[in-house]
């Protein structure tokens, strides 16, 4: 992909397929790649890459239906290499810091201020601008919180000041588990007997 450009579609085996590029739609996947409940409770590993691949190529493509099959996998890859802006992975695995969902009323306040506007009241901004601004995120309530949550992470000291801000703020700080609607009920009838 060209960084200097903003794409509007992605090319598949040789064809160009529209893609929605709002960053609200790739946050809307983002959140469904994470959503306990888009699969059965006892899906294999399997069978959850295909829900995932699946439900991120319905939402990210305007005529997805229009995709063969046989260019599935590769418009997962494109859709994938579109989300992550053509970054390569590093491929080491990184402890998990940051939620878009559960952080988003620290992540808009800090992407407002590089953007210099309401980013929420925009009718549209290109994925990849908004990625841009989030990158540019200086030191903020996000990037202490993620700070902080990567060094418990890694099993480092924290400074005096961190212990006091983690000891005030465990909700904000501390990752919620997802879990799927059945799973509550199950842990809310639990509680009924106890």
């Amino acid at each position: 992909m060209d960084a200097w450009k903003l794409p509007t579609s992605l090319c598949v085996s040789g064809t160009d397929y529209k893609i929605r590029t709002d960053f609200r739609v790739v946050l809307d996947i983002l959140e469904a790649m994470n959503d306990p409940d888009l699969f059965l409770p006892d899906a294999s590993e399997e069978e959850i890459a295909l829900v995932r691949s699946d439900t991120m190529v319905q939402i990210l493509y305007e005529d997805y239906r229009t995709i063969p099959p046989e260019d599935f996998a590769e418009a997962c890859e494109k859709a994938l290499d579109f989300i992550d802006m053509g970054m390569k992975d590093d491929g080491k695995k990184k402890p998990h810091s940051m939620d878009w969902q559960q952080d988003a009323q620290i992540i808009i306040p800090a992407i407002n201020r590089v953007q210099g506007c309401e980013i929420r009241a925009l009718p549209y901004l290109h994925w990849w601008t908004f990625l841009g601004a989030y990158m540019e995120i200086g030191d903020c309530l996000f990037s202490q919180v993620v700070n902080i949550r990567q060094k418990k992470a890694k099993h480092k000291k924290l400074e005096k000041w961190e212990k006091e801000f983690l000891n005030a703020n465990k909700d904000l700080i501390t990752l919620q588990k997802k879990i799927s609607v059945e799973q509550k009920k199950e842990m809310d009838n639990l509680e009924k007997w106890l």
